[in-house]
């Protein structure tokens, strides 16, 4: 649905052209929920607003379903933004205006509907977002939560087939992000609408996105679907960000590991396999003792996966190691 082309932005600094994105080649496809995170100044911001052309490329091309974005005329380009719709991280909500006002506002600019059909559209998007109670309050009325449900129903207020999400949790306690993030899993489901999400949160990414994009430097360091980039992190700004959000010291393992005999391993578990007993019945099979240094069980998204990282002693580990492999256990060693 979305294809970037060799996009790169520069901005002019005293004299001097500064990079923020460079040679960008990406492919979003219709439907799905695809992540981009990136530190504060990585280029990730400046990117979403290249996608709706808020900012114009210093080259390169912005595809959305098929149609050159960057070669519209203005009018052309107003019309094509209607299909995209955009939530900001400070919710950007008209304060003199109620919530039933917000969103109806980008209906009236459009035009093509009458009041009673300004109405009704809007009631059937508060019943949505859960804010069909509050449609006469207005923003100051309203908590951080409630401000992002409303600036959700009005990015959807004219059929977008496109979501923008810029930093759209970063403002929120948790408990209202975990709330927020499942109703864009909702909607993306309900409306089979695509989403881009642009965050510095890996927990944002892990809890509801399909694919990520790593940034770094304004340029892509990793892409993949989540499970892999989060389970197996290359790059190491990605690793940087997995440590993070699991609160975990990347020089832990060699710190603390040095001790531990035998051969040391990373064992990855993904779908139903995280619940069944591999690991204890052939390491008796194989007469293997092992010793848990670490280890976690999670979902992301909504696939179930676990790591284990293990001190392994015996004869037979590397038998055990490829039966663990066979059964489509990703087996890493860590130390010989």
């Amino acid at each position: 649905m979305i294809l970037l082309e060799n996009l790169s932005k520069s901005y002019r600094v005293d004299g001097r052209d500064i990079p923020a994105l460079k040679r960008i080649d990406l492919s979003i496809a219709a439907g799905e929920i695809f992540g981009v995170i990136g530190h504060s100044g990585a280029g990730k911001s400046t990117l979403i607003r290249l996608i709706n052309l808020l900012e114009r490329p210093s080259g390169g091309r912005v595809l959305l379903d098929g149609v050159n974005l960057t070669e519209l005329s203005s009018d052309a380009l107003r019309k094509s933004r209607q299909k995209i719709g955009m939530i900001f991280q400070h919710f950007n909500l008209l304060m003199s205006k109620t919530v039933a006002q917000n969103v109806a506002f980008p209906l009236q600019v459009a035009g093509e509907l009458d009041k009673t059909a300004i109405n009704q559209r809007v009631a059937e998007l508060l019943e949505l977002v859960g804010l069909a109670d509050h449609a006469n309050k207005y923003p100051a009325q309203l908590s951080g939560g409630q401000k992002q449900r409303v600036g959700i129903a009005r990015a959807l207020a004219n059929n977008p087939k496109l979501l923008l999400c810029d930093e759209a949790t970063s403002a929120l306690d948790p408990q209202t992000t975990a709330s927020v993030l499942q109703l864009l899993l909702e909607i993306n489901q309900k409306l089979k609408l695509t989403i881009v999400l642009i965050t510095h949160e890996m927990n944002v990414i892990r809890s509801i996105c399909d694919r990520v994009a790593v940034i770094d430097g304004g340029e892509i360091v990793e892409l993949g679907p989540v499970t892999n980039v989060f389970l197996h992190p290359k790059h190491p700004t990605t690793r940087r960000f997995v440590y993070e959000s699991e609160h975990v010291d990347e020089t832990t393992e060699a710190d603390d590991f040095a001790h531990v005999p035998g051969k040391i391993v990373r064992l990855t578990f993904k779908g139903e396999s995280t619940y069944q007993s591999h690991l204890s019945a052939l390491a008796r099979q194989y007469a293997v003792d092992f010793s848990i240094l670490a280890g976690r069980i999670e979902r992301i998204k909504t696939t179930p996966c676990g790591q284990l990282t293990l001190g392994l002693v015996g004869s037979q580990v590397d038998e055990l190691l490829s039966r663990l492999a066979d059964e489509g256990i990703v087996v890493e060693e860590l130390r010989q």
